[in-house]
Parts: structure tokens; sequence; C-alpha cells
């Protein structure tokens, strides 16, 4: 896989290389800012981002910013942005329109190497992948929610376990029920956020973005 980094820590950034390098990875980009993987990008196009939120200048959001412009220039490359940080603002536009191809995950909550290869390459894969900690401040952070108030409380627990991208399977294990009862409570959310008609992997990305209140 061709990948870019973004990380303004050198030793971080070299560090990632010299990992995802190990891993059979080609690090094609390791830029500094958002500024230098913009230009490196219109030469060298990659797989997937990582990168980091707070970058220079001002060392604010510069990093997730240019997370938006990768994937408004550049829609097929997946983004994965990794940082101790959550922007709740622009991970919510990250995550508007189409989240397939991006994920977000905390320096912090990542335990293992191992861990952080499998989100990497789930994301390059299409799949979006969020820490639950990103979901938590998402959904902490949003005022109002499009048919949430009528979901049962275990149907809260479903959903935002489909928000963090897992499977009916993984919720049912989550939750210690069966797998049909996982398909009635997410039978119900469709029902109950109006997403009937939607096919279902379609509704499935439609209903957590109303949870996390990104949709228009």
């Amino acid at each position: 896989m061709k990948l870019a980094i973004a990380e303004d820590s050198a030793i971080l950034r070299v560090g990632l290389s010299e990992l995802l390098s190990g891993r059979g990875h080609e690090v094609t980009i390791a830029a500094g800012d958002g500024d230098q993987l913009l230009r490196e990008l219109e030469h060298a196009g990659v797989d997937a981002v990582i990168m980091d939120v707070r970058m220079p200048p001002t060392f604010v959001s510069e990093g997730i910013e240019c997370a938006l412009k990768v994937r408004q220039r550049w829609p097929d490359t997946a983004v994965l942005v990794f940082s101790q940080y959550v922007e709740t603002q622009y991970a919510a536009e990250l995550l508007a329109g189409d989240p397939s191809g991006v994920g977000y995950l905390l320096k912090d909550r990542v335990a293992e190497v191992g861990q952080f290869l499998d989100a990497l390459a789930r994301v390059a894969a299409g799949e979006t992948v969020l820490d639950p900690e990103v979901v938590s401040q998402l959904i902490g952070a949003s005022a109002t929610r499009q048919g949430i108030a009528s979901l049962t409380a275990r149907e809260r627990d479903a959903l935002e376990l489909m928000a963090q991208g897992r499977s009916n399977a993984a919720i049912g294990q989550s939750l210690h029920i069966s797998l049909g009862t996982v398909e009635k409570y997410v039978s119900a959310i469709f029902a109950k956020m109006g997403l009937e008609q939607a096919g279902e992997d379609h509704r499935r990305v439609l209903a957590v973005l109303r949870y996390l209140d990104v949709t228009a």
C-alpha cells in the first residue's frame, strides 16, 4: 500500500514511516505540515493518508482541515486521522457525505501495533473506523439527533456500536445478545429513523450519520 504521513513530530513521523515500511508498505510522503502534504500529493498519489490534527503553524486544527481538503481533492484516497485530540466540528464534516475510507483513532488509546495496522487496512479498504471515544464526543457535541429520542436504551446501545463500525455479529457479542435480537434492534432503528426504503448498507451509514448529527 502506498501511504502518506503528515505529522509535525519528527520522531513520530520517522517512527511511523519505519514501522509501516517494515510491514511491507511504501511511505512515499512524510510531511511535517499540511501544506507540504498537499503539495506532494499533487505529484504522488497514495492509497491512504495518516494525519495528525494539531499541526503548524498554529497547532489547532490545521491537520484535520487538511484532511478535509484531501477528501475533497482526492475522494478515492483513504484518510486516517491519528491524534491525541478530538476536533468534533471538523470530524463531523469529515464524516459527512460519504464516510467510507475515513478513520479517526486516538494515539493514547491504541494499545497495540496490530490494532493500528488493522484500522489502517480497514480504512484503506473503504470502511469507516472510529475510536469509541471519538464517537462519544461527537454524540456529546450534538444538540439534536433525528429519531434518537424514540429509541430504547438497548437500541441506542446497538446504534452506538454500529457507529463504531461493528457488524451485527460483533454488536451481538458486545451486548451479549443473539444475532436475531440484534437484527430486530437494527430493524427498529431503521424504522424509527425513517430509513426503511434505503438499501441495507446505505441505511446503516445514514443511521450513523444522523446519530452523530452530521447530515443536513
